[in-house]
């Protein structure tokens, strides 16, 4: 059997070993998110509150609590989160927002949140409809594949 055969056997046999690996640990990750999310969902109340400010800041440098920032694994101490700063009553909280919405969270407005924890997971505007935020700017790239879509979309197929 030529040497070639035998090192494309065995780079075969690691890629499927690296791909039932994933699946696996793909199924045990996407079970503790669904736990997660189900223990938000219980936790969660509605709250109104000011929007003071929002930014993206390192966890170290986004005011919330040392227990939390311990809590947090080393290697996602580096990365950004969507901070909200936010006057409840007469206190000023420091929220973590999720990612989904934080363009839809408007600053210097008042809202009604829902809030599980220290984390911020909807908002809903009181006086009136909120903002919705601006679209992006698409690619040169994206463009060019809609554009090729819409004229292959228009022509019959032969």
């Amino acid at each position: 059997m030529p040497t070639y055969a035998i090192v494309l056997m065995v780079i075969t046999a690691i890629l499927l070993i690296a791909v039932i690996a994933l699946y696996f640990l793909g199924k045990k990750a996407q079970k503790k998110q669904e736990d997660q999310q189900a223990q938000i969902e219980a936790m969660k109340q509605t709250a109104s509150m000011l929007i003071i400010d929002k930014k993206r800041v390192k966890i170290k440098e986004s005011g919330l609590p040392q227990a939390v920032i311990d809590q947090t694994p080393r290697y996602l101490r580096g990365s950004k989160l969507p901070i909200v700063k936010a006057k409840v009553g007469p206190q000023i909280v420091t929220l973590v927002c999720d990612e989904k919405i934080f363009d839809q969270v408007p600053v210097k407005k008042e809202v009604k949140a829902t809030v599980s924890g220290i984390y911020l997971t909807g908002v809903k505007g009181i006086h009136g409809q909120l903002a919705k935020a601006p679209e992006k700017k698409k690619s040169f790239f994206k463009q060019a594949l809609e554009k090729a879509q819409e004229k292959a979309g228009a022509k019959p197929i032969k």
